[in-house]
């Protein structure tokens, strides 16, 4: 697979970089009588309207192209589709601002996923379906570094790793790997330590991995992700605030991540073909 780097802008960052998400989704603010597709009401009736970023990137969209399915969120956004009884030729797209959709009012589609993390601050204005993805974190480096090739937590605990202050990044280095981390102001003194070699590795979540080893440290890698512990920054399908359809969507991610689904979409986009395999023990 050919994969883009595009500069994730105020996109990614906003939502990979700076939020807190929360445990919860806003999934019973307003409850539709059926989750038939006959009896959902939608934007357009008959259709499912899915609103993504303009643009999206590599790895949530491939190419730019979310109606071809292919990218972590173009998966989710078709198995959630398929979920709520909509074929894929009954899938509309839409692009928005990052800012637009989180802001209160009406909106043009029913539900949009470009990386927004579930927070109670905009839960006052907008919806959220259940999670259907927690940020684990993972190791940025570079080709030809120590640490370029391991695949187990074993393998790095000798090797100089760092991490943001107060982040779950620094906690992980300590309780997960077992070693002693070296503490940053911040992700981009972390950076800049690790363009200088000053370290092997950056610890921060996935999704700022991505665009780190994407974008700012030059022949960067993501080393691996370090195994989840069920805690990190939450993504959820926004809807519009009190829409009919956020219980209905909330079920089809809940059955999604029943069935397996969900996990094969994140091995395959967000692991295996991402470049970005799960460290052993």
């Amino acid at each position: 697979m050919k994969k883009r780097f595009g500069i994730f802008a105020a996109v990614v960052i906003a939502a990979a970089l700076t939020l807190t998400g929360c445990s919860s989704s806003d999934s019973a603010t307003s409850e539709s009588a059926s989750c038939a597709k006959e009896d959902l009401a939608t934007v357009t009736e008959g259709k499912l309207t899915i609103a993504t970023g303009e643009p999206a990137y590599y790895p949530w969209i491939i190419d730019d192209a979310p109606q071809t399915g292919n990218g972590f969120e173009g998966a989710v956004a078709y198995a959630v589709a398929k979920q709520l009884g909509f074929d894929a030729a009954d899938v509309t797209w839409v692009r928005t601002t990052f800012d637009s959709a989180v802001t209160p009012g009406e909106k043009n589609f029913d539900f949009n996923l470009q990386q927004f993390s579930i927070t109670e601050e905009r839960k006052t204005a907008v919806d959220f379906s259940s999670p259907y993805y927690t940020a684990p974190q993972a190791i940025v480096s570079f080709k030809g570094s120590k640490i370029d090739g391991k695949t187990t937590l074993t393998e790095l605990k000798d090797a100089k790793l760092g991490a943001a202050v107060g982040t779950t990044s620094l906690d992980a280095i300590e309780n997960q790997i077992g070693s002693k981390p070296q503490v940053f102001n911040d992700n981009a003194a972390g950076v800049s330590a690790l363009k200088n070699k000053q370290i092997d590795g950056l610890v921060v979540d996935l999704p700022t991995a991505f665009y780190l080893s994407g974008v700012e440290v030059p022949n960067g890698i993501i080393v691996g992700q370090l195994p989840s512990t069920g805690s990190g920054d939450q993504f959820g399908l926004l809807l519009t605030k009190g829409s009919a359809l956020t219980s209905c969507v909330s079920g089809a991610v809940d059955a999604i991540t029943a069935d397996g689904t969900l996990a094969a979409i994140t091995d395959k986009w967000l692991a295996t073909d991402a470049g970005a395999p799960v460290l052993k023990p």
